[in-house]
This record gives structure tokens, C-alpha cells and sequence, in this order.
């Protein structure tokens, strides 16, 4: 069935933050991170990333993002993807990835973060999935592009419109319900893997090292190592830290300051968890508990 996605048009405003670079002057990362004024639980983000890299990560949401200027070198799973200008880029929850500038100008975009539940109210799909990570589609892009600007206008209505409209539109070009896996035999070590990642995620402040967690789960450390990494994408340390910023993401928006935010997720301070926030978030922990008032 073919949808119809909405039209960008020249009131929304899509310049990357910092805009074009003069000849001769420094070109800095910036961003700005927001969450949606009218559709509760989606964020969004505009950026320009010259140095910033993002690590392996991945997001409790969908990522749905556009390149407007610049190259985006991606990894996801075994791929190597680059993204140009109008290059669409549909990330499934919890899947990792990586995304580095690709030249040295680096890469603008503008990102939808869109939790699984919206998609599969606007789909009708129990689990939506998108089979492919990179998508030519100019005219989907541009949706999600006119759907990004009218959310920094700060139009309730338009931008609520605009967004629920694009979503529905992708969900039914590129979207499909993900297989079920339960059915098929589960490789060796896949029920230790998911023990250890529940104690993990219960013990984000003392976790226990890869020796007790493989004797709690009954296993060799390094069978333990390589069946974790191949259930969830990461090994179990930096699975470790993931879980902890995501943690931080939610006492930030009850308004807890990074510092005890910090202590509360086990981080030794509040520069440590800035440092892994930003390779994951893109932006500082401060920015990201204010993104609730837009600065225009």
C-alpha cells in the first residue's frame, strides 16, 4: 500500500546548527536536543558533527534520521554505510551501531527518536521493525525533515501532525513486523547471556567483575564474553555503561542534577559520566535535562 508522506516546504527551517562554515574558520560540533512540544516520549535532535564520533551504542527508541550536508561513515552489525545529503537512516531499537564524520567537514542531520509503542500504534504492527538500516527515499526524507522543523517551531498541532503522519507513511513503506526467533533453537549460552545482563542491569552501581558473573550464571568467562556479545552487540563492560546512561536519561528528566545523577548510575563523577553520555547521546548530561524547554 502506498502512502502518502507529507510535503517539506520552505517555511521549515533546515539549516544545521552552526550553518555553513566561512573559509578559514574553525568549524565546531554542535547540537541541540529537544523533546517534542506536542507527541510525549519522542525526542529530537539537530546536530553538526565535525570531531564527535559516537562509539558503539544503541537506542531504547527508533533512530529515524536525515543527512543534510556532509558524510556520515555508519556501522551497523557487519555493514559499512555512508550517508550523503537526503540519505534517510531507519535504526531499530537496541540494535548497535557506530556513526563518525566520513570527511573531514564532517556531517549535519536531524534525528526522530520515536519509542517502538508510537510506531506500533500508528502501524498496527505488534512489532515494528524496519529491514533495512540506509533507504533512498526523497520523498520520506523529506517528510522527516519537514516533520523535524515544524517540532522546533514549536507548532503544536502542525508539528504533532506532521510527525505522526511521517511515521505512519515510513512504518508503511519500509516497515514489516519483526520475526519471531522463539521458535528456532537459541545458540549455546544465550539463557547465561540474559541472566547476566539482568544482574547487570540490577547492579549498574556495583557490578560484579567478568569472573563472578560467569561463576553466578555458570559459565566460563570467556564462553560467557562471547555469547553476551552475540546476544545484545557489546560486551558485557560496555553493555554495562549503556545501561547506565540510559538510567541517567530518566532521573535527567525528573530533573536530578548530573552530578548526583552521576553517583546514582555509578559513575565515579559527574566528567566520567559526561564523557560516556556525549559518545552515546551526542550531547552533555545538562543539555539533555533541559530539553524539555526549548530555547528558540
Amino acid at each position: 500500500m502506498h502512502t502518502t508522506l507529507p510535503t517539506p516546504t520552505d517555511k521549515i527551517n533546515s539549516t544545521p546548527v552552526g550553518g555553513a562554515a566561512r573559509y578559514g574558520e574553525r568549524v565546531r560540533d554542535a547540537a541541540k536536543y529537544w523533546a517534542h512540544p506536542a507527541v510525549p516520549g519522542v525526542d529530537l535532535m539537530r546536530a553538526r558533527f565535525v570531531r564527535h564520533a559516537f562509539g558503539r551504542h544503541s537506542h531504547p527508541t527508533f533512530a529515524i534520521g536525515v543527512v543534510e550536508r556532509g558524510l556520515e561513515r555508519l556501522r551497523i552489525g557487519d555493514r559499512t554505510e555512508y550517508v550523503g545529503p537526503g540519505g534517510l537512516v531507519l535504526i531499530n531499537p537496541d540494535v548497535v551501531h557506530t556513526g563518525v564524520p566520513a570527511t573531514a567537514g564532517g556531517w549535519a542531520y536531524r534525528v526522530l527518536y520515536p519509542p517502538a509503542q508510537l510506531l506500533a500504534e500508528l502501524t498496527g504492527a505488534a512489532s515494528p521493525w524496519f529491514a533495512e538500516p540506509l533507504v533512498d527515499d526523497r520523498d520520506a526524507a523529506g517528510a522527516v525533515l519537514a516533520a523535524h522543523g515544524a517540532a522546533e517551531q514549536g507548532d503544536a498541532l502542525t508539528s504533532s501532525t506532521l510527525l505522526l503522519t511521517t511515521l505512519a507513511g515510513l512504518g508503511a513503506r519500509h516497515g514489516q513486523t519483526r520475526r519471531d526467533h522463539a521458535s528456532q533453537a537459541a545458540p549455546a549460552g544465550t539463557c547465561q547471556a540474559a541472566t547476566a545482563r539482568d544482574i547487570l542491569v540490577e547492579r549498574l552501581v556495583d557490578p560484579p567483575s567478568l569472573d563472578e558473573l560467569a561463576a553466578i550464571v555458570g559459565t566460563g568467562r570467556f564462553a560467557l564474553a562471547r555469547a553476551f556479545r552475540h546476544r545484545y552487540g557489546l560486551p558485557p563492560h560496555a553493555y554495562l555503561n549503556e545501561q547506565r546512561i540510559r538510567r541517567a536519561c530518566a532521573l535527567l528528566e525528573m530533573g536530578q542534577p548530573p552530578s548526583a545523577v552521576a553517583a546514582a548510575v555509578g559513575f565515579a563523577d559527574q566528567a566520567h559520566l559526561t564523557r560516556h553520555f556525549r559518545r552515546v547521546v551526542g550531547v552533555p548530561p545538562g543539555q539533555y535535562r533541559r530539553k524539555n524547554v526549548q530555547d528558540r
